[in-house]
């Protein structure tokens, strides 16, 4: 059995917030008490509040979240500045979490410790990893490096803490704690069915060509020209922007993750993005209209519906960029209403808007950190 429960509150105070989304939950749950958890919050949340209310009621709880740039539930749908949690309840599936911290001082060696010492409290090898990362303090990516080296060809799927744009810190939660610089996540393992979309709606344009130089996330050559002329070539004298990301295609890989521009240095001729780029890899420009970021959000829905090995869901969490949500404006609302027209049954779903996002390709176990991208993991009892 597996039984699951959300709550999503848009009241502003932090006490009546919580205890209407516990309440909520505690209505769906019918006196079964739940085992794991994702609290997915606004920054301006009094945090500490909100886990202390949450283990009054749920002591023993497993729990995840971190600041988001929008929240996303079957009970209110997108909304800003509110607060939603997903519970989890099995007699036999084991959730566990666990945490990385400091991250940025050794962000894949402290990634692979921690899920080291996570695995050491299941009795069977976990299926998949759900991780709420730290965006601003290191490299999203490296931290994914380090917790798929040590899961090997475990998935991990999951989202990077944001805080509305700001760019000065976010907060991470595991269990009752409020942290920055960390990475909790949930390794869920026993008989547990899952599956996954992924997928943004920006189409390559243009010939691929090869990143000739690139230090972490700076790109200065690209088929060994200054990278920002590759980028003016296709689109005249414009400036980079998140509404024409690049698509960057792995060595060895015929699909494609996205990269947003972050920054440009004319006089270098450089081009920052928002995540590594691997030496070698092709890359294009993309293009998206409204309507193709929406149908991104179907197809990668719908995908992971067309793959579920079960016979139906009983979960969904969702992660989408929040580039995606800039992008959408006034039309962000339709992403949930997309995946939510595709399901035939009420799906206790929820998720936020996140600084990246991390999960494999369609039809692969590696993850990889994507940009501008929707995410969607099914899960539900064997």
């Amino acid at each position: 059995m597996l039984k699951v429960a959300v709550g999503h509150s848009n009241d502003p105070d932090s006490a009546e917030a919580v205890d209407e989304v516990i309440a909520q939950c505690q209505a769906e749950l019918a006196g079964v008490q739940p085992r794991a958890g994702m609290l997915f919050s606004a920054f301006d949340f009094d945090h500490a509040l909100v886990l202390q209310h949450i283990y009054q009621v749920f002591p023993e709880l497993e729990l995840i979240g971190g600041t988001a740039d929008g929240e996303i539930s079957s009970v209110l749908g997108f909304q800003q500045d509110s607060l939603t949690l997903m519970l989890f309840s099995s007699d036999d599936i084991e959730i566990r979490a666990g945490v990385a911290r400091q991250v940025s001082q050794d962000p894949v060696t402290i990634a692979q410790q921690a899920i080291s010492e996570a695995q050491q409290q299941l009795t069977a090898a976990p299926k998949f990893c759900v991780a709420i990362s730290e965006s601003l303090t290191t490299n999203p990516a490296s931290i994914l490096h380090g917790l798929q080296s040590a899961l090997g060809s475990v998935p991990v799927f999951g989202g990077a803490t944001a805080d509305q744009a700001k760019m000065e810190q976010n907060y991470q939660f595991y269990k009752a704690e409020v942290l920055n610089d960390s990475v909790p996540f949930l390794l869920f393992s026993g008989p547990i069915c899952f599956s996954h979309g992924v997928a943004s709606g920006w189409r390559p344009i243009g010939k691929r060509s090869q990143v000739t130089k690139v230090i972490d996330n700076t790109i200065y050559e690209i088929d060994h020209q200054p990278a920002l002329d590759f980028y003016h070539y296709y689109l005249n004298e414009f400036a980079t922007d998140v509404a024409y990301p690049l698509a960057v295609y792995p060595p060895g890989e015929e699909t494609f993750f996205l990269r947003g521009a972050s920054g440009y240095d004319a006089e270098v001729g450089s081009i920052t993005v928002a995540g590594d780029v691997p030496e070698d890899a092709f890359v294009q420009i993309t293009e998206a209209s409204l309507d193709a970021v929406i149908d991104g959000t179907r197809s990668a829905f719908e995908h992971a519906l067309d793959q579920y090995p079960g016979q139906k869901p009983e979960a969904a969490v969702v992660f989408s960029c929040s580039w995606r949500r800039y992008v959408l404006g006034t039309r962000t609302d339709d992403e949930y209403k997309a995946m939510a027209a595709l399901s035939d049954i009420a799906l206790p779903s929820c998720g936020f808007y996140t600084f990246g996002e991390m999960a494999p390709f369609k039809n692969s176990n590696r993850s990889f950190f994507h940009n501008t991208t929707f995410v969607t993991l099914l899960m539900g009892h064997q």
